[in-house]
């Protein structure tokens, strides 16, 4: 079952997501279900989505929410832990990486404020597992005023992850961007309606060999038939 049909006969807790969300996680996320992971939800709700994560990713992950709503703690079961703290406080969020160990996933689902979202992103991901994922959805409160966004805010993060672009091909631009722990650490960054999402991982050969027939010279096989005969 994917994770469609999985909300639309929810009858459990609450999930409230945009729908077209769900083939953005089906893309990104398949490859861990199944696996023993650290999954962090960041928002927590009325824990439905905590539930569907528990069910989409199965028994060997480790599913996490946090929230600054005491009243989530409620929601906790098994498979799923739930911690209250403030996601741009440094000292809670490293309480959680002591607790559960790095994460391989991490869901910024939480306050939808840039500068919450930035100082979460800068403290995490930097943190997560060398190959993980971290998605920040709902992002079209960068274009918000009233959660520190606007279309040419600085501090928006979309406006931030458009430089982190730049920084991710920063070994291409002959030394006018300096190489970051973003351009040596980063795989892909995604661009979706109101949600992006980066990839961890490094590449540690580039460059670009050639291979197949060069139309000017006859190929190995052909130049060797030719000197048999």
């Amino acid at each position: 079952m994917n994770l469609w049909q999985d909300f639309l006969i929810n009858d459990d807790r609450l999930i409230h997501k945009w729908m077209h969300y769900f083939p953005i996680y089906e893309k990104h996320l398949t490859p861990w279900r199944n696996r023993t992971i650290n999954f962090l939800e960041i928002g927590v709700s009325k824990g439905g989505s905590l539930q569907m994560w528990r069910r989409f990713f199965g028994p060997m992950a480790t599913i996490v929410g946090i929230d600054i709503n005491p009243d989530c703690k409620s929601v906790e079961e098994e498979g799923i832990h739930v911690r209250i703290g403030d996601q741009g406080d440094p000292a809670f969020l490293q309480q959680l990486i002591d607790e559960f160990g790095p994460f391989d996933i991490v869901l910024d689902d939480g306050s939808h404020r840039m500068d919450h979202i930035r100082q979460t992103f800068e403290f995490m991901y930097p943190k997560i597992a060398k190959n993980g994922i971290y998605l920040v959805e709902d992002l079209h409160t960068a274009y918000w005023e009233e959660y520190g966004g606007g279309v040419e805010a600085p501090e928006s993060f979309v406006n931030l992850s458009k430089k982190f672009v730049d920084d991710l091909n920063a070994d291409h631009t002959r030394g006018v961007i300096a190489p970051s722990f973003m351009s040596k650490n980063t795989f892909s960054i995604a661009f979706y309606d109101s949600l992006i999402v980066f990839e961890r991982g490094t590449i540690p050969i580039k460059k670009a060999p050639k291979s197949g027939q060069d139309v000017n010279r006859p190929g190995l096989a052909t130049r060797l038939k030719n000197a048999l005969r």
